[in-house]
């Protein structure tokens, strides 16, 4: 070796030792060697003649050794290569770090011996996958079955994002059919989109004085995808539009044909105060001047360092909301009419307009856009013609058969009505759902039932949904209300009994999430998240979860985000601001005896679109027995105060009501399909739309036995469906029926099923268990009617209503759509088909 590197001139200066003449080592230095040091000889004469001659070994090279050296040097043992070892079932033990917690100090891990490379320690498999034992990990561990809740596969970083992936296509034979359905379906609502503009043109065209195909509109002056509102109603506008010159206030159409009619019908903002009568008013007792000095103390307290009203006399305290009277044609608008001619004037500055200026007309697209469509709609449809809509056929096979209630079967019986054929709703089985199922869901989507779907999560890799994992997950988003680098900590929830906000730790919200809470009355605290976590980025925030969801979503052609070819809301292009359809998460504690007041509900409402939602998990929540004749005795206290303040009752006339009684009075009258399951949920109530009017009489009639915030009834009505102020206890829907004959569906959700909820159809829900939801808006080309009906409902309402943030710009979504279904039917059109979002959109002008 020497040789070698001595022949090397680039290494004479690296290596300067083997520059010098080779040597070679006497046998009498060798001594020692063997032992790892090099012995010096005791002999004066040997001594000298090792010390010129020997040699050590340093850094695994030889060097001349020191003549002064007078102790033995150690000589650097190789180190060898550690022999492979394996355990019992044959895999290499290279590492004991468990996966899941990263540490290999937890002693003793399985291993996988599918992968052979991940490792779980038994403290996590206690901890995190509980349903799984030993050999379960062995045969395959939650990795392979692609359910790990680690916070790296939660994040789905590595191979976890290739591995969830979706996989969902649709053929494009699929996709041309479904394509047809949806242009045949929604032809209607273009035709009527298109008349209204064609009425406005014709004004247009006599204010001109010229005919209507030589009126020329003004193109709009907004950026390409911008969304555009009306500043009087607040309703989107799609195309055609009065704007004024000076200010740039626009008006859509359909407040243009009100003011020119005299019958403008929205309303200003009002508000109703909900005075806070009081800590002893909340459990029964009487509105006390004293008794406001106290607070409500119960967990919530412990949850949260501040709660809504701290620090203000609660005796003054109100809280405003949102309201209005019922509606009726704005009178205080009478002095903004239109013109004899036809024309419009910008509304007042009062108004927040200017008051001169004409409205001209203009429009976002270009001229003539709408029309060319309609017409290449309706020259697609003539090929069309033999073509027959899956609801158009005489029934399903389901149809007028009855399966005894069996839970088993695919229909589940959830109303007892007299006359119709509509007290089954259809609910199959996500494990079964075939090619030919879809059509036997459109059968009955159409004609406005829901649909139950059981065992949707039986369809995907089993992901767990305990609060725990979530918070896990979530604890390390960055909360953008503080700083850039808080995370999530605080939540906001709603105090079920009060009705009030209060901000919670996110940690110790899912901790009393599977523990029932107690007040210091002993009365049970049932708090929900308002609103739900991550509305508008679920997929980014919670991308595993979000997988895992989009997996178990059944009929997928309706319901998927991003490939439904039936679903209106994924046709907008991309890059454009869209209206918000979810995922969102609803978190909830949950109580199986209805309590009357405090119930851990979501009152009446109606969704502006479609919604599937699924329930993901469930957790029972344990009562201990002392702490029910408690509850018994508040329930009690709070029929009699019932009794005297909103019937008009004298306290003495009371007769005493015991716990049994209050048990009795709020007790189902009837045996609800599935709720003797030990799997139950949530108690769903949805209302057939044809019965929603009969529905609204008896609100209004009634409002006022009902409570909102700080437990005070009831003062005025909006919207009986839009204000979201009531919920139906068993009583009032006894009542319901026996008054007008009218009974919703209703049924209890159990754990993996998915409850699908028709556009238009008001429905309420009861937690009968802690539970999260989650749930996805989508819209349905069977709905669309019933779309544009809701946002003609929104749009007169109050301009400070809660419910007149929801913008879903249906019509936009029909533009979208239409142009799209036509492009696929072409024969020279090459898109991926499994994906149905579009790069392009309606050019401006």
């Amino acid at each position: 070796m020497c040789k070698k590197l001595i022949a090397k001139k680039n290494n004479k200066q690296r290596f300067p030792l083997y520059n010098k003449k080779p040597w070679v080592m006497k046998p009498a230095a060798m001594k020692g060697l063997e032992n790892g040091t090099l012995d010096v000889c005791k002999n004066g004469t040997e001594n000298k003649e090792v010390e010129k001659d020997t040699h050590t070994i340093l850094g695994g090279r030889l060097t001349k050794a020191s003549k002064n050296a007078k102790a033995p040097i150690p000589i650097q043992e190789k180190k060898l290569k550690p022999q492979n070892v394996y355990d019992e079932n044959g895999i290499k033990i290279d590492s004991d770090m468990c996966h899941q917690c990263q540490r290999n100090d937890k002693g003793r891990v399985v291993r996988c011996t599918k992968c052979k490379t991940k490792r779980f320690c038994i403290p996590c498999i206690g901890n995190w996958y509980p349903q799984m034992t030993e050999e379960h990990i062995v045969q395959a561990c939650p990795v392979c079955l692609q359910n790990c809740n680690c916070t790296s596969c939660l994040r789905m970083e590595g191979r976890m994002k290739a591995r969830m992936r979706d996989c969902f296509v649709i053929s494009r034979e699929k996709y041309i059919k479904h394509s047809k359905y949806l242009l045949m379906t929604i032809l209607p609502f273009l035709k009527q989109l298109n008349q209204e503009q064609i009425i406005e043109k014709e004004v247009e065209a006599k204010l001109q004085g010229v005919s209507a195909s030589e009126v020329e509109i003004q193109t709009a002056s907004y950026e390409k995808y911008d969304c555009i509102f009306c500043d009087y109603c607040k309703a989107s506008i799609v195309d055609f539009h009065r704007s004024c010159p000076e200010c740039a206030y626009d008006l859509c159409l359909t407040c243009c044909r009100e003011v020119r009619a005299g019958n403008l019908k929205c309303c200003e903002d009002v508000v109703i105060e909900y005075v806070n009568r009081g800590y002893d008013y909340v459990y029964g007792g009487k509105f006390l001047a004293e008794s406001c000095s106290k607070i409500r103390r119960n967990k919530v307290n412990d949850l949260s360092e501040k709660t809504r009203g701290t620090g203000v006399p609660a005796c003054l305290e109100t809280t405003s909301e949102s309201e209005s009277p019922e509606l009726q044609p704005d009178i205080n608008k009478a002095e903004w009419k239109g013109n004899d001619n036809g024309s419009l004037s910008c509304p007042p500055s009062k108004y927040k307009g200017c008051g001169g200026a004409l409205l001209e007309l203009k429009s976002i697209l270009s001229d003539g856009w709408v029309s060319k469509l309609l017409k290449e709609a309706e020259l697609a449809v003539t090929n069309l013609e033999n073509d027959k809509l899956p609801h158009t056929s005489n029934g399903c096979s389901c149809s007028g058969s009855v399966h005894g209630g069996e839970f088993g079967s695919n229909l589940r019986k959830c109303a007892a009505r007299e006359s119709g054929n509509d007290n089954n709703l259809y609910c199959p089985d996500a494990r079964d759902i075939q090619h030919g199922d879809l059509e036997h869901f459109q059968w009955h989507w159409a004609l406005g039932e829901p649909i139950i779907v059981r065992s949707s999560l039986e369809t995907t890799p089993g992901l767990s949904w305990e609060p725990m994992g979530i918070w896990r997950a979530v604890r390390q988003i960055h909360n953008k209300k503080y700083s850039k680098t808080s995370t999530l900590s605080d939540v906001k929830a709603i105090d079920c009994l009060n009705w009030l906000e209060v901000e919670a730790n996110l940690h110790q919200f899912f901790k009393g999430y599977s523990k029932c809470q107690f007040d210091e009355l002993e009365w049970p605290v049932m708090l929900k998240l308002k609103g739900s976590l991550h509305t508008s980025r679920f997929e980014k925030q919670l991308p595993r979860h979000g997988a895992e969801f989009i997996r178990a979503l059944p009929f997928k052609e309706y319901t998927h985000p991003r490939k439904g070819v039936l679903n209106l809301a994924n046709k907008f292009p991309k890059r454009t601001l869209m209206p918000n359809m979810g995922p969102k998460t609803y978190i909830a504690y949950g109580y199986v005896e209805e309590l009357g007041r405090g119930d851990s509900v979501t009152k009446l409402h109606c969704d502006m679109s479609d919604v599937v939602n699924i329930l993901v998990h469930t957790a029972e929540v344990a009562v201990p027995i002392q702490k029910c004749k408690g509850i018994s005795k508040l329930k009690g206290q709070h029929f009699a105060q019932d009794q005297e303040e909103i019937f008009g009752v004298e306290a003495k006339d009371i007769e005493r009501v015991d716990g049994s009684e209050i048990k009795k009075l709020h007790d189902d009258s009837r045996v609800v399909e599935g709720s003797e399951l030990p799997i139950r949920g949530a108690l769903w109530d949805i209302f057939r739309r044809e019965d929603v009017p009969k529905l609204q009489e008896y609100l209004r009639r009634h409002y006022q036995e009902f409570r909102h915030i700080h437990c005070n009834p009831l003062k005025q009505v909006i919207h009986p469906i839009h204000d979201q102020t009531f919920y139906l206890t068993e009583e009032h829907k006894r009542k319901l029926k026996e008054e007008y004959g009218i009974e919703a569906w209703t049924f209890v959700q159990n754990l993996g099923e998915a409850v699908f909820i028709p556009a238009g159809c008001p429905h309420q829900v009861r937690n009968l268990k802690s539970c999260i939801k989650v749930a996805l808006d989508f819209v349905s080309p069977e709905n669309v009617g019933e779309c544009i009906r809701l946002a003609g409902e929104l749009r007169i309402l109050p301009q400070n209503h809660m419910a007149k943030v929801d913008k879903l710009e249906v019509k936009k979504m029909i533009l979208y759509a239409v142009k799209k279904a036509i492009s696929s039917l072409k024969p020279e059109e090459q898109n991926d088909w499994s994906d149905t979002s579009s790069d392009t959109e309606p050019e401006p002008a």
